[in-house]
């Protein structure tokens, strides 16, 4: 085939403009000039082949076109001082497999290196990048149109958070994971009966070594083919959209895995990462780190966030490790790791990088959302840059999540004397635009599952479940649940499994089911609940001091007056009766949520459905429900 694929080296898909720009670190259209297209060129249809790599002494292109032979197709270095190098190979067709083949000028050091632009790779083991084109028809038009009312600060947002490979298995087919299109059928399906808003990804973009869970990505413009083509990938998210449900991508800027075929001593230096392995290599996860100071790594990096928001229609990103970015000595002993230039740990580059990230995601795509998860107290991630805030729309509550697993998973009857583990988290949930977490974190490594953590029996146990997310739905912040938590799987995440789908032949497995997708449904109709997740006005303590009967009651509000929400919950397995409330107003208050009702697996204790307002003044307000508290029960009340 070698004779009937000639090379031209006088066609180029880059301007001056785009050079000057991707030196600057200001192109942020990168796949559309580096990477591999098929183009016609005077008619004859072919490939053309870009890639930066400026101490490369020769590129070439090998692949199946070519049986290999880095002889056969050597590509031209561009005379700009760009370090690109390119070539146009007619007759190449769309799956092609391919390198490119680089002969450093430092130490004779040689590699076949993937293609960092490619929009498709070989299915890990094997390494090559694929021709492809992401040409698709998109049907989701109604919720692009309308996605700022889905993804804004004021919109309801409870995600359902997954990892694609173990979502669902194939039994009759070698256990294999489900595909992109199967997908859209069953997790649209379970999307829908729970009831979120959203679905989160752990990262789709590609990765050689499975049990990352996509956290160590090579390909940052190609969703791994384990699971079928970029269209396939595509025909996913457009399902979600059609019927009503926002898509968030994981995504990895802070390091990326050390595979010879990868970004690693690219061209036989350190190109995409730092040199000095203190600033370069992260002990934690093995793993090299981006060197955002180079101008180029910059509009790599954003190139690909603003290309899945944009080609793939992604709703939000979640940006992963960022406290990992922010700080110099992130677990790091003394001399292990090298001051800024004022002698600080603070990564100043990355920070610039960040806000560069996010001013750039919000001005192309203002209908879109970046999450930060940042485990630290670094102050204003999501304030914006002109207000010295690092420009992230929200942000993972970890305080909150901390404190109040480790609430859930004391004894009851020692709860009294850590009542502040639940109530410590309003003083500070509205100096970030939080989203509370509880993520794939908490339930590996020998963590075990939400329910597993739970103390008591049976029962119990899945009564206090029931009570965590009816505080979680209760609290200000938006939602996020990783998968299997919505029917109380028992077992930890495996990766290499499913979820225990056969749990739900159990009714209290369904009872959490069904409870999680009543929290979601009120939570969606109710704007007290979501209007003001981010803002002091949308919260009003009733009584936090309650330790003794480890009782909070709280009431939310929206920007209309007139919706209010009560939320009261005992933490104790002793039910509450004439238990008094106050509230603002008389009449009616109607029971919308009870976690102890018996479709749910409780005990049907209750208030019948409503109560009546008295003119007892309670808690300095000139009215009062006297409620009866369900044995860990978590009661949402509304005026009627």
């Amino acid at each position: 085939m070698r004779e009937n694929s000639p090379i031209r080296h006088d066609v180029s898909r880059l301007t001056e403009e785009d050079i000057y720009l991707f030196k600057q670190g200001n192109h942020f259209d990168l796949p559309d000039k580096l990477g591999s297209a098929m183009m016609e060129v005077e008619g004859e249809p072919g490939v053309h082949f870009a890639v930066w790599a400026p101490n490369a002494r020769t590129v070439s292109v090998i692949g199946d076109f070519n049986d290999w032979d880095p002889d056969s197709h050597p590509m031209a270095v561009r005379h700009d001082a760009s370090g690109v190098h390119e070539c146009f190979i007619p007759g190449v067709p769309k799956g092609t497999r391919y390198k490119y083949h680089i002969n450093s000028q430092i130490g004779g050091y040689k590699a076949d290196k993937a293609d960092p632009f490619a929009f498709y790779w070989e299915t890990s083991p094997h390494t090559a990048s694929i021709v492809w084109d992401l040409d698709y028809q998109w049907n989701d038009a109604a919720w692009m149109e309308n996605r700022r009312d889905k993804n804004g600060f004021a919109s309801p947002i409870s995600i359902y958070e997954l990892h694609l490979g173990s979502f669902r298995r194939v039994h009759q087919d070698r256990y294999r994971s489900l595909s992109y299109r199967e997908l859209a059928d069953h997790l649209t399906d379970h999307v829908l009966r729970a009831g979120f808003t959203h679905v989160e990804f752990l990262p789709v973009m590609e990765h050689p070594f499975f049990g990352s869970w996509g956290y160590q990505t090579l390909g940052y413009f190609a969703p791994t083919s384990r699971y079928g083509t970029p269209q396939d990938f595509m025909a996913l998210i457009d399902r979600l959209h059609q019927n009503g449900v926002g898509v968030v991508l994981d995504w990895v800027p802070s390091h990326f895995p050390a595979d010879g075929h990868g970004l690693s001593y690219f061209d036989g230096t350190h190109l995409y990462e730092h040199a000095d392995p203190r600033r370069g290599y992260h002990p934690d996860w093995n793993c090299y780190i981006f060197n955002t100071g180079r101008y180029e790594v910059r509009a790599f990096l954003i190139s690909s966030a603003l290309f899945w928001l944009g080609r793939y229609h992604a709703d939000a990103l979640r940006v992963d490790a960022v406290a990992s970015m922010l700080y110099l000595d992130y677990s790091r002993r003394d001399g292990e790791w090298i001051p800024n230039i004022h002698g600080g740990r603070e990564n100043l580059d990355n920070i610039d990088f960040l806000r560069r990230l996010n001013e750039m995601t919000y001005a192309r795509f203002p209908d879109t959302e970046t999450i930060a998860e940042e485990s630290t107290s670094w102050p204003m991630v999501s304030r914006p840059p002109y207000l010295g805030g690092l420009g992230f729309g929200m942000k993972w509550n970890m305080g909150w999540m901390h404190d109040v697993l480790r609430y859930f998973s004391r004894d009851p009857i020692f709860r009294k004397y850590h009542h502040g583990e639940l109530t410590f988290g309003i003083w500070y949930a509205f100096t970030e635009n939080f989203v509370l977490a509880l993520s794939h974190d908490e339930v590996v490594y020998g963590k075990g599952s939400l329910i597993r953590k739970m103390p008591g029996d049976d029962w119990r146990r899945f009564a206090n479940l029931r009570l965590l997310y009816g505080f979680m739905f209760g609290h200000p912040g938006k939602k996020l649940l990783f998968m299997g938590g919505e029917f109380a799987q028992w077992q930890e995440w495996n990766h290499d499994a499913e979820l225990q789908w056969e749990l739900l032949d159990s009714p209290p497995h369904q009872g959490v089911l069904q409870w999680v997708a009543d929290l979601n449904a009120v939570y969606r109709s109710e704007p007290a609940l979501h209007q003001r997740d981010f803002k002091a006005e949308g919260f009003e303590w009733v009584d936090f001091r309650d330790a003794e009967a480890s009782v909070l009651a709280f009431l939310r509000r929206g920007k209309d007056p007139d919706d209010m929400v009560l939320v009261v919950l005992n933490f104790t397995p002793v039910p509450r009766e004439f238990y008094r409330v106050g509230v603002p107003r008389p009449g009616m208050w109607r029971e919308l949520l009870n976690s102890d009702a018996r479709p749910y697996g409780g005990s049907g204790l209750g208030n019948a459905g409503a109560v009546m307002a008295e003119a007892v003044e309670s808690f300095d307000r000139p009215y009062s429900l006297t409620l009866t508290l369900p044995p860990l029960g978590a009661v949402f009340l509304r005026p009627a």
